[in-house]
């Protein structure tokens, strides 16, 4: 493949030089959203190295705009500076505004001209990079890059298809198929973590990142040397924020043809905007990508992690001049000012006082509060809305009668928040009260097991207490060896390959396939007849004597409904495979496993209405593929079961009872995984949907068997509309990503639209993503670090303790792990065969 693309590949790279070269030459640059549109056009066909070459140009002609109407503006604002007296002129005239005004506009004439001169002698005119607010939302949420990583994989460029999906991923933490895209490409030989680079990272702020990185590992002189560069670039990045904020006026809502406003009053609404627009900056310049909100206090802190390191580097002038600092900012921080004794204590006093804040940060907060004032006069007298972004703004620059009003409104969300608290503790007690009067809900809450199944030829094989956890059962003899046959003969015949998975058909393993096939999808076929309709229902009945079973025995007194059903096959690629992976890895039910923390979460995207699971075993003629129960630590194994015909596991979906399957080396193995609710909300639609097509081809035989085995009453409410491709317990994602590798990373932009118009007009930048596959890592180790914990200095007063502290992660302690215990295939002797007799023996 790589022999295949080289070529057309160094001819990509020389165009992209050539482009470079083209704008060094002062020709227009092609407005970026023209080359967006031509890159996606150029994915639709497969032409991937299109798709390189205009896409990489969009992002870097993009980046080009930017830059040069921020220097445009930056350099005219330097050459005509309002500042200066205008020639000619001479002493001001009483009397003679009108003169003085002249000499304003000419500035602003000038400075108009500049400018425009600038952009279109570098960028063209001044419509030319006009887009969209879609194209500009599509850049901001990286999409671009979605692209591209599919284009280089393709290709075989895997060192840039990992940095773009890096990329796209940072601004996109919640994006499912790009992070196992990621963890994908982690698998693949080749890769290498340096590979893994956010390409849009600004560099103040990879700075400040990597200078907390090393601040909390202790080494205090890399940690400021890091700190020193995003304070330098971080000015460098506020001044053409700045820049671009001298754009076009925002209208806002007003018709721009409706508009009337007069001179003053129109250059009033525009420099309002525009100094908002600035004041902004210190919130865009503390956001990072795909952080929900900006760090808080953001350049202060620079200066307060500052002081610190180089108090630990033994550089006390350089920390006294960032307490100095950081003390322009909030001057009376008591910890501060204390570690500012503490410095000039031990450097001498004398010395101290001749050690000054930083004058750059001095201009910046002179220039910003006069910028505050203009906004609050605006706000007093126009009433144009401004809200301060900065939480180190000295109280008096805000008006006595807005901080007046400002105080009451606090005072009267408060006296608010206090009675809606009272209220709420109202509502808690009553709520309590109620809950120990209903015994219903007592015995929901204090779940039962042991009931009296309704079919006498089921056996309790195991119960709780034999397997080792609470809400489990092992049943046989569900159903009858022919049954299993013809369920296995309907998987065979009607599944598909990755059915319930998205189309991937080894979603957890590469050396495993899996096909599934859902009750609805079942009787369609049976009503096509591409399978027997007889085997269809059988499908139907056998997962509703199942369902009934485990109500039974886990005595339930409100009505257990369907969630999911799906009938799934999974077989081993080769024979005899040499495996530690898992065929389905270990995860609960209804909650997230964070196995590196012993937690289960239960929160989307877990599927949290799921109470209870069941799976019905309808083979043994397999190698390997028993299903296990573990800890929440997903490695000690509690119970592990063998899989044969007519055998149930049943259990509740709860973090009691994690569970996984192990690898199928040999042979396909079959089962009808079910998963039960007891919120009718999350009835399954297609099993009902499925039931009254039974309905319809029943005969009178038919219906009459449906009338003695469907007793419980069905919901007559309507429902909400379900999930879209459930994948559910032993077959669904599990919580956490799979450590196998898969097939191909998830092409997240459905790479097969080229095959036809129709994928075309569906296609979409990102796939849609049905479940959430998490994993929750644990938080880095962090040390605890306290001011007493600086360097000894004896006989002098230490400085205080900084103010992030750093938690102590303290999971060293495992816990002993429980017996396993191994439930044994209890052959049926009417159907075992000899050369088998020693493999399924009782392991009990």
């Amino acid at each position: 493949m790589e022999l295949r693309y080289a070529l057309p590949f160094l001819s990509l790279m020389l165009q992209l030089c050539m482009s470079d070269t083209n704008f060094s030459g002062h020709l227009v640059l092609e407005p970026y959203d023209f080359l967006f549109d031509t890159a996606v056009e150029a994915y639709y066909k497969g032409d991937w190295l299109s798709v390189i070459l205009n896409m990489e140009k969009a992002l870097r002609n993009k980046a080009t705009v930017r830059k040069v109407k921020a220097q445009c503006r930056i350099n005219c604002a330097n050459n005509t500076a309002f500042g200066e007296p205008l020639a000619g002129l001479g002493v001001p005239i009483p009397g003679a505004g009108s003169v003085d005004d002249l000499g304003f506009f000419q500035k602003i004439l000038k400075r108009a001209d500049c400018v425009n001169s600038c952009e279109t002698e570098k960028l063209g005119t001044s419509t030319l990079h006009e887009v969209t607010e879609e194209v500009e939302l599509e850049f901001k949420k990286r999409t671009p890059y979605n692209y591209l990583q599919v284009a280089y994989f393709k290709i075989n460029k895997l060192d840039k298809a990992v940095a773009a999906a890096n990329t796209f991923f940072k601004a996109n933490p919640d994006h499912t198929e790009m992070k196992q895209n990621l963890d994908y490409y982690r698998m693949m030989a080749g890769v290498q973590e340096e590979d893994f680079k956010d390409l849009e990272a600004r560099p103040h702020m990879a700075d400040f990142q990597l200078g907390k990185s090393y601040y909390s590992d202790d080494s205090f002189g890399l940690a400021a040397e890091h700190f020193e560069a995003a304070v330098d670039e971080y000015f460098t990045a506020n001044k053409e924020c700045r820049a671009l904020c001298e754009g076009a006026y925002n209208y806002d809502g007003y018709n721009y043809m409706e508009y009337s406003a007069d001179l003053f009053q129109t250059m009033t609404d525009h420099y309002m905007q525009v100094l908002n627009c600035k004041q902004h900056c210190s919130v865009e310049l503390a956001s990072a990508a795909g952080k929900a909100t900006p760090f808080e206090d953001f350049l202060p802190s620079h200066f307060n992690y500052l002081q610190f390191s180089y108090y630990n580097s033994e550089k006390y002038e350089r920390a006294i001049e960032c307490a100095k600092t950081f003390l322009l900012f909030h001057p009376n921080d008591e910890v501060m000012n204390q570690n500012l004794a503490y410095y000039s204590a031990v450097l001498g006093e004398d010395k101290a006082e001749t050690i000054s804040a930083r004058q750059v940060v001095k201009q910046y907060i002179q220039q910003s509060i006069l910028e505050k004032e203009l906004l609050y006069f605006g706000y007093e007298a126009f009433g144009i809305t401004f809200v301060d972004p900065d939480t180190w703004t000295p109280e008096d620059v805000m008006p006595k009668k807005l901080r007046d009003k400002q105080k009451a409104e606090r005072e009267t969300a408060a006296r608010i928040t206090e009675e809606i608290g009272n209220l709420m503790k109202e509502i808690e007690t009553l709520v309590e009260e109620k809950k120990k009067d209903s015994t219903d809900i007592n015995k929901i809450i204090v779940p039962q097991e042991g009931g009296a199944l309704t079919y006498d030829d089921i056996k309790v094989t195991m119960t709780s207490t034999e397997l080792n956890g609470t809400q489990r059962v092992l049943l046989d003899g569900v159903i009858t060896a022919d049954d299993c046959r013809e369920l296995q003969h309907l998987s065979n015949a009607a599944a598909l390959k990755g059915d319930g998975y998205r189309g991937r058909p080894s979603p957890h393993s590469p050396s495993e396939t899996f096909q599934g096939v859902t009750v609805l999808k079942a009787v369609k076929l049976g009503q096509e007849g591409k399978v027997p309709l007889k085997s269809a229902r059988l499908f139907f009945d056998l997962s509703e004597k199942v369902r009934k079973v485990v109500a039974s025995h886990f005595r339930l007194e409100t009505p257990l409904y369907f969630s999911y059903s799906h009938l799934v096959c999974r077989s081993a690629i080769d024979e005899k495979q040499d495996r530690e992976d898992l065929s389905h890895p270990v995860h609960a039910d209804n909650c997230l496993l964070v196995s590196e923390l012993n937690e289960c979460i239960k929160e989307p995207p877990a599927y949290t209405h799921r109470d209870y699971s069941a799976i019905l075993y309808l083979n043994n003629d397999f190698e390997g593929g028993d299903f296990i129960f573990t800890e929440l630590d997903a490695k000690t194994v509690t119970a592990e079961v063998h899989p044969q015909c007519g055998r149930v596991v049943g259990f509740g979906a709860g973090k009691e009872n994690p569970h996984g399957v192990r690898a199928v080396t040999k042979g396909q193995r079959c089962a009808v995984a079910l998963w039960f609710t007891l919120d009718p909300a999350h009835e399954e639609k297609e099993r009902i949907q499925a039931e009254d097509m039974l309905k319809m081809f029943s005969t009178p035989v038919n219906e009459e068997f449906s009338k003695t085995d469907s007793s419980d009453p069905q919901p007559a409410t309507p429902q909400p509309p379900a999930q879209a491709d459930q994948e559910k317990a032993d077959d669904k994602p599990d919580d956490k990503p799979a450590e196998q590798k898969q097939d191909v990373p998830a092409d997240t932009l459905d790479d097969k639209a080229a095959d036809s118009q129709k994928d075309k007009a569906e296609a979409k930048t990102a796939s849609k993503t049905t479940t959430k596959a998490t994993k929750a890592k644990a938080a880095p180790k962090a040390k605890a670090k306290t001011g007493d914990q600086a360097k000894a200095k004896t006989d002098k007063v230490k400085p205080a303790a900084k103010t992030e502290a750093k938690q102590v992660d303290k999971k060293d302690t495992k816990s002993a792990a429980k017996k396993t215990t191994k439930v044994a295939v209890k052959k049926d002797s009417k159907k075992a065969e000899a050369s088998d007799s020693q493999d399924n023996k009782d392991e009990l």
